[in-house]
Order: structure tokens, then C-alpha cells, then sequence
């Protein structure tokens, strides 16, 4: 069957009319060196383990996000104390409140982390309290997710208008094997079974960097969680957990974007902070499409630069862990923009990440979306109508244009188109991006994005 592009193009959204904004200039390669801390996907999943043990717990190469001002009065909420430095944060959860209906919904509209401690609070209260699908910007599949492995360890729920209530005595060891390889219902499994009543079993779990720190925790909290090499993780109950003193990963999201401006501007930036073995598929790939790097002996300083004049296209499909992942794809694809040929993008993991592109076409980029799957897998959103391929032809001469961020990795794709193309760009909404990436601006400075 021959593809063809979806007819009406998302509009664009309407600029902020008090939002903060960001010009930019581009058209120059960028150049120099930036520091990452601790990942934005593993930082707060740590914290709310903290929640499963009355004993003092200590995190460090901890960030300021949103996510962790979230978690931090997620914490004092539930009866807990958080005590913070510039770059730690020490947590004592010497008791724990089950949140309101109020305070759910209101948390749960700022972040999804408040639906990862359900199990913590079925754990130390008996009782939780999560936000109903359509009720926050969680969405239903998530929240049906997390449903699926909390009842599998016996806990009961009841749907109000708004709010889903779960009840549990105890919760007892279970065999689950997830639909979807999810990352949220992976977590909650692991919060689950780390108190439970003897042994369970998850099969087609996620198995990402993050997934594996938060193993880390646990362990050092006295959890006994082995990984098998085939999806599979595997818990044996334990009646108390610890404190601890971990080490968050480096972001790995973050690293990949600022790779992603010095391929698309033809600059050099090293990054500090993230580990090889964290990044190896994305470097795989950013090699093949013409970009270059140097690693230090540690393997924890990564160089990125581009390597030859013209990046080559690629087909490239998004999948999870140790797949590319979609949280890659924006900024990568915007280096795409000035590929010599055509790329084709299959998005696999979420079926509306392609949005974006739309901001690329107001800037001069050449991008067709199509509800096909453009990609050897015919993924789950093939007969659903949704945006989820790609193809886009280069190179294209971007020019400036005035854009609005709509999340936080499309947003840095903004960025990086912004800096690539030539003139002026108006970005609204970079207040995400100050909340989202720590110290986003003084980066931008130090990598000499020209911007006010």
C-alpha cells in the first residue's frame, strides 16, 4: 500500500501571551564544553524509594527540575522530610500520610511521578489514591499499565469521577508479563515486590539505564531483585528495607541532544557526566549519519563533533532499551534536516512524538508525517491513525522563524533548529527548558549559542 501524508497538520499552538521567550541566533557552529548531572528519568524514581524505608536516605549528582521540586513537597505532603544541598538531597520518611484527592490531582497534572509511589503507599498505608484516566495528563494507557501490575500483586481499586482508590492488606508476590515493555509499570512492579509476601516475576520489563540505577537503590536498601538476560526481572520479598547513599547516572537524554547541536551545526561539544555504555546505541548512529566522537579513558567525558561535510541520511526506527530511544529522536532527527538525501523515521514507542516537525517545516525544513509504518516493524500505532513516520529530505537551508515549545525534548529540537538555521528565532516558552534541563542557558552560553 502506498503511503500518504496525513492531510491536516497539527496547528501550531498559540504563542504564550506572558510566556518567556528566547531569540536566538544562528547559523554559526557551536563550540565548547558543558557538564550534565543526574538523570531526569532516574533522580525522582530514586527519591520515591526513599518513601519505602523509615531510615534516612542520601542521593547525590542530584539536579534542579521540575520533577524534583514535584517529588520534594510529594514528600513533605506524605509526612516526610527533605533536606537539600547543591548537589544532594537527603530524605527521612520516618512516617507517610496517603495523599488526598486534591493534592493528587494537582501533583499528578505537574509530573508523573506522584502514580509511582501507589505501591509505597499500598505499602506503609494499605491504601492509594491515583489520578482516573482523563482526569491529568498522564493519559489512560499509562494508568492502565500501573493498574495491571498492582492488582496482579492483590490490591483493589474503585473509580470515582475522577480519582481511582486502591485498597490492600498486604500485597502478595505475583507473575506478570506486561503487554508493552513500559518503563512506569516496570518501576511500579520493582516499588511492588520489594515489600512483598514472597517471590515475583515480571516478564517484558523494561530494562533501561534508569530501570537498572533504581535496581541499584534497592539493592543497597536490601532488596534481593535479580535481571535475566531475557526481559525478566525477578524479586524475593523482604520484610523491611534501608537507608541508603547513592550516586544518580548521568542524564543520557540530555547528553544525546547537545551531540545532536554540534552535528547539526557542524560545531564540537565535549560532555561531561554521562557514561559510554549508557549512550552506545546512539553513538552508533550518530557515527553512521556522519558525526564523530573522542571518549576519555573513564569513559565518562564523550567529544561530538561532525565528521564530513554533508551528514548521511538514515532509516531510523525508535524502540526500547537497547533500541534508539524516542527521547532521542526529536533532536536527532532536526541534525537530519541537513542530511544529503532522504531519511526515513518509524516512531515506535509513542505514537505522538512527531509534532515537532511541524515547527521544522516553519523554519524551511522538508518533512512529510505519515500515519504508515515507515519501518520493518509494523508497530502497535500502524492501524490507529496516528503521526508516528517520518520522512525528511535534505539538506534544507533553515531560516529563523518564531516558535513554541510544546515539551521538553521537543523543545531542545527548537533549540538546535534555532541555532542551525540562518537569522533570528523566537522561542516561546523556554521556561520548560529552564525547568527541564538544570542550568539550560548558562549551557547554552558555555557551547556559545548566540541568544538573549
Amino acid at each position: 500500500m502506498t503511503a500518504s501524508p496525513t492531510a491536516d497538520p497539527i496547528d501550531s499552538p498559540t504563542p504564550p501571551r506572558n510566556g518567556d521567550t528566547m531569540t536566538v541566533r544562528g547559523g554559526q557552529p557551536v563550540e565548547g564544553s558543558i557538564h550534565v548531572r543526574g538523570s531526569k528519568n532516574a533522580m525522582p524514581k530514586a527519591m520515591v524509594a526513599a518513601l519505602l524505608t523509615t531510615e534516612p536516605c542520601h542521593l547525590t549528582n542530584i539536579s534542579s527540575i521540575t520533577d524534583i521540586a514535584v517529588v520534594d513537597e510529594l514528600i513533605s505532603i506524605a509526612g516526610g522530610t527533605v533536606e537539600r544541598d547543591a548537589d544532594s538531597v537527603r530524605i527521612t520518611a520516618h512516617t507517610f500520610n496517603t495523599l488526598g484527592e486534591a493534592d493528587v490531582m494537582r501533583l499528578h497534572t505537574a509530573s508523573r511521578i506522584p502514580v509511582l509511589t501507589t505501591a509505597v503507599s499500598l505499602h506503609r498505608t494499605g491504601h492509594a489514591v491515583v489520578a482516573a484516566p482523563g482526569g491529568c495528563s498522564i493519559g489512560p494507557r499509562p494508568v492502565d499499565f500501573h493498574l495491571l501490575v498492582l492488582r496482579a500483586f492483590g490490591a483493589r481499586d474503585e473509580h470515582h469521577d475522577d480519582v481511582i482508590e486502591l485498597h490492600a492488606d498486604r500485597l502478595r508476590g505475583a507473575r506478570i508479563e506486561l503487554p508493552f515493555p513500559s518503563v512506569g509499570a516496570t518501576e511500579q512492579f520493582l516499588f511492588a515486590s520489594a515489600l512483598a509476601e514472597g517471590d515475583s516475576e515480571l516478564s517484558n520489563a523494561a530494562i533501561e539505564p534508569e530501570i537498572l540505577d533504581l535496581v541499584c537503590v534497592l539493592q543497597k536498601m536490601g532488596a534481593i531483585i535479580s535481571v535475566e538476560p531475557n526481559r525478566t526481572i525477578r524479586v524475593t520479598g523482604v520484610g523491611e528495607l534501608g537507608g541508603f547513599e547513592h550516586r544518580v547516572i548521568g542524564d543520557r537524554l540530555e547528553a544525546a541532544s547537545w551531540a545532536s547541536l554540534a552535528l547539526a551545526t557542524g560545531g564540537n561539544i565535549t560532555v561531561h557526566g554521562v557514561q559510554q555504555q549508557e549512550l552506545s546505541t546512539f553513538l552508533n548512529v550518530y557515527r553512521r549519519a556522519g558525526g564523530d566522537f573522542t571518549i576519555d579513558a573513564d569513559g565518562n567525558t564523550l567529544s561530538f563533533r561532525r565528521a564530513r561535510r554533508m551528514l548521511r541520511p538514515l532509516a531510523l526506527e525508535t524502540d526500547v532499551h537497547p533500541g534508539f530511544m524516542t527521547d532521542w529522536q526529536s533532536p536527532f532527527v532536526t541534525a537530519l534536516t541537513q542530511a544529503d538525501g532522504v531519511s526515513v523515521i518509524h516512531e515506535t514507542v509513542y505514537e505522538d512524538r512527531l509534532g515537532y516537525t511541524d515547527a521544522l517545516r516553519s523554519l524551511g525544513a522538508q518533512i512529510q508525517v505519515f500515519t504508515e509504518c515507515l519501518g520493518p516493524t509494523r508497530c502497535r500505532f500502524g492501524a490507529g491513525n496516528h503521526r508516528h513516520s517520518a520522512v525528511v529530505v535534505g539538506p534544507t537551508k533553515l531560516h529563523g522563524a518564531e516558535l513554541v515549545i510544546p515539551d521538553l525534548r521537543a523543545g531542545f529540537s527548537y533549540v538546535i533548529a534555532a541555532a542551525a538555521a540562518e537569522g533570528e528565532s523566537l522561542i516561546h516558552g523556554v521556561d520548560l527548558l529552564d525547568r527541564g534541563y538544570s542550568d539550560f542557558r548558562a549551557k547554552l552560553e558555555a557551547v556559545g549559542v548566540e541568544h538573549r
